[in-house]
């Protein structure tokens, strides 16, 4: 007969109650951060999924070919600050069955960023945000034709939403 010692059982049961909560807690997180939809355009503003029919058409028209609508292509963030998620439509994440490059180039994709009913749309090859002061800021690797450069020039664009105008705000710098 083997006697069990207690003050290891005890232990082990913390651990593996400690482990159960890491699994839930890690399922729970996983499920916030994943994009809004992914093929579904029935839940996107009326406004976004006018891009998203236009996209399919120009796919349907290029050799009959069949769009797809990746999880990355939407995204539910608070780009003005006021703790509300907007929306933003990645066109990175749309596919053509029949055509690689139709929504991205070398100067990359349009985004387009709806916020307060307001849609505007920005060429990037990447974006994200940053809080400055009272200000979200939007920022956005663009073509580096925008900095007087070629493409592989590095340029960034610094954006911030004006509630007021409804309108993003951006200047490019006056370096000395």
């Amino acid at each position: 007969m083997q006697l069990t010692d207690w003050r290891d059982v005890e232990p082990q049961k913390q651990a593996a109650k400690a482990m159960r909560f890491i699994g839930v807690w890690a399922a729970s997180s996983l499920a916030l951060i994943t994009p809004a939809l992914s093929a579904d355009v029935s839940e996107l503003p009326e406004q976004l999924q006018q891009k998203v029919e236009t996209a399919r058409q120009a796919c349907a028209d290029f050799e009959d070919g069949a769009f797809h609508l990746e999880w990355e292509a939407v995204d539910r963030i608070d780009l003005d600050g006021d703790l509300s998620r907007d929306w933003v439509l990645n066109e990175r994440g749309f596919s053509c069955s029949t055509a690689a490059s139709l929504y991205c180039g070398t100067g990359g994709c349009m985004s387009h960023f709806l916020v307060e009913d307001v849609l505007q749309s920005l060429l990037n090859q990447g974006w994200g945000l940053a809080d400055l002061g009272p200000n979200r800021i939007l920022l956005s690797d663009v073509h580096g034709s925008q900095c007087g450069g070629i493409n592989p020039t590095p340029c960034v664009t610094a954006s911030t939403w004006d509630s007021d105008e409804k309108q993003w705000r951006t200047t490019a710098a006056e370096w000395e």
